[in-house]
């Protein structure tokens, strides 16, 4: 039976991404970020006795003011977009033991300022460090920012629907529904785990759909309250590319497709990218966490106190401006 997913409508990005300015190629590198060591290859990960390595999971930042985070293991890993200051990223990196060579490379969700903002500065200090990202994507960052072109020399084309092999990990990018020039959620596997990325949708599209449906952890967009949206302060033409079909996701269309598609093989979800006016933590936790309570699911919320640990889901928003907890999955 074809599915119809029309119901799972929902928003925008919180207003229109400005062109972002670049650093000229003759600058400097960041004094205060040591530069890395020189690449290796790491012996692989070693297994725990059920066959699996942990995963370890890190977001920096998650909302319109910038995205980025962190996804690997104890010697290998990458980043997920770019658009967090630099300095913060290596820095909190830095202090969970995670140093710049063992970043094997960024992928790139869409080209938004709040996802590429830092990109060029990174590859470019840190030159082994290579951009993930579809040809589509990489000219949509070309036009829309004044940016190198020399940002190419570090880039890696990939294709949707098409694994490709990064840190240990397969990844596959899938279509998503947003208004950047090409946009794309992640399925990444490894040591035996699957986390998928979908953020920037106005729309589950039946691709994003296929995929998210896999996850063990899933890392969605909870962008909006509607009520908030409708009442708030936003020009009605913000709040119409909010509500767009490639926008960014209402809580309650985000949670009621969580929960169609809850199996106990899902362990955590991560609430990602929530408005700064028209939404709340408290509110879009509360709205998710109903959603898989409705399913029978017993909701944790990502302490690891002993009495949350034995819940069947752990349930987590990520920061707008902060790093979150550091997972290990």
């Amino acid at each position: 039976m074809k599915r119809d997913n029309r119901k799972y409508r929902h928003s925008y990005n919180e207003g229109r991404q400005r062109s972002i300015i670049f650093d000229d190629d003759d600058a400097k590198p960041t004094a205060s970020i040591t530069q890395p060591e020189t690449p290796h290859d790491p012996s692989p990960q070693p297994l725990h006795d059920d066959g699996k390595w942990a995963m370890q999971f890190a977001s920096f930042g998650s909302g319109s003011s910038g995205n980025c985070a962190y996804l690997g293991n104890e010697r290998q890993g990458i980043l997920i977009d770019a658009g967090v200051d630099m300095q913060h990223v290596f820095g909190d990196l830095a202090q969970n033991g995670v140093s710049p060579s063992m970043v094997k490379g960024i992928i790139l969700t869409h080209d938004h300022a709040d996802h590429v903002r830092y990109v060029y500065r990174i590859v470019r200090q840190y030159k082994h460090i290579h951009i993930y990202c579809t040809p589509k994507l990489m000219n949509g960052l070309l036009r829309h920012h004044n940016i190198s072109r020399r940002v190419k020399d570090y880039q890696e084309p990939i294709f949707k629907e098409i694994p490709f092999h990064l840190a240990g990990m397969t990844i596959t990018a899938f279509e998503t529904s947003h208004d950047a020039t090409d946009n794309m959620g992640f399925m990444i596997e490894g040591g035996g785990h699957r986390f998928v990325v979908g953020t920037d949708m106005g729309v589950i599209t039946p691709r994003a759909d296929y995929y998210m449906r896999q996850a063990e952890y899933l890392m969605i967009e909870s962008n909006y309250d509607r009520v908030m949206l409708d009442e708030g302060r936003y020009p009605e033409y913000l709040k119409n590319r909010v509500r767009a079909e490639k926008g960014h996701l209402d809580n309650k269309v985000a949670a009621q497709f969580v929960g169609d598609i809850y199996s106990s093989a899902l362990k955590y979800v991560f609430l990602c990218h929530l408005s700064n006016d028209n939404n709340t933590p408290e509110i879009a936790l509360s709205t998710m966490r109903q959603a898989l309570e409705a399913r029978g699911a017993t909701v944790g919320d990502a302490s690891f106190a002993p009495s949350q640990r034995g819940r069947d889901v752990q349930l987590y928003a990520l920061p707008r401006y902060d790093t979150s907890t550091w997972f290990v999955l």
